[in-house]
């Protein structure tokens, strides 16, 4: 049998579930906007949460703010991929909107606190899970410090925690230094972390 010259020496990529977490205030929200600015062709998950709206975040862009009771049917309806309680309010990250997206064979990013990723890691081994991370944990707390939503003991509890979450850094498979003032060169990690991912010999196999 003769073999066409022109066909693909291998499959086409599949598409890409993307886990991006780490320590609380390191910028996954400024990140995730630069992304999306940036016209990277991925779709960008968006997570439901209990807690109340920031200034300038937008409902159905940056979270899904909803009710404990509306919080509770989702979880009871099994339309969470997970859940977890984060400083006292719960986030989770809607099934469906991920299901679809990757059956249309779009990459799919989530943004999830490091509790989050570790219950993904064990139900989606084959997603991409990347820990963004600051420079130094003196310039955590500067960011915190600067973005003025946490009083000093929710600031204290956060940074303990963030000491405790670099213990986890081994379970991702990328580590990417969201350096301050230096966006455009964290996005652009990001994007070479997911061509490399494309170029895989043996693609990942997701299963939601």
């Amino acid at each position: 049998m003769s073999h066409d010259n022109r066909s693909p020496l291998g499959p086409p990529p599949k598409p890409l579930l993307i886990v991006l977490s780490g320590l609380s205030g390191v910028g996954k929200d400024t990140v995730l906007a630069g992304l999306r600015q940036s016209g990277l062709p991925v779709e960008i998950s968006v997570s439901a949460t209990t807690r109340a709206r920031r200034p300038g975040e937008k409902d159905g862009l940056d979270y899904y703010f909803v009710s404990g009771e509306k919080f509770q049917e989702m979880i009871d309806a099994n339309q969470l991929l997970e859940w977890a309680n984060v400083y006292g309010h719960r986030y989770g990250i809607p099934r469906e909107p991920v299901r679809q997206a990757l059956q249309k064979g779009k990459d799919v990013i989530v943004k999830i606190d490091v509790q989050g990723a570790t219950t993904i890691k064990k139900i989606l081994p084959q997603a991409v899970f990347i820990f963004l991370a600051t420079s130094s944990m003196e310039e955590l707390e500067q960011r915190l410090k600067k973005r003025r939503t946490e009083t000093p003991a929710e600031l204290d509890l956060r940074l303990k925690t963030a000491g405790k979450e670099l213990g986890i850094i081994p379970m991702f498979d990328y580590i990417v230094i969201n350096r301050q003032g230096e966006i455009e060169r964290t996005i652009a990690d990001i994007k070479a972390i997911i061509t490399a991912e494309k170029c895989r010999v043996t693609p990942r196999e997701l299963d939601i």
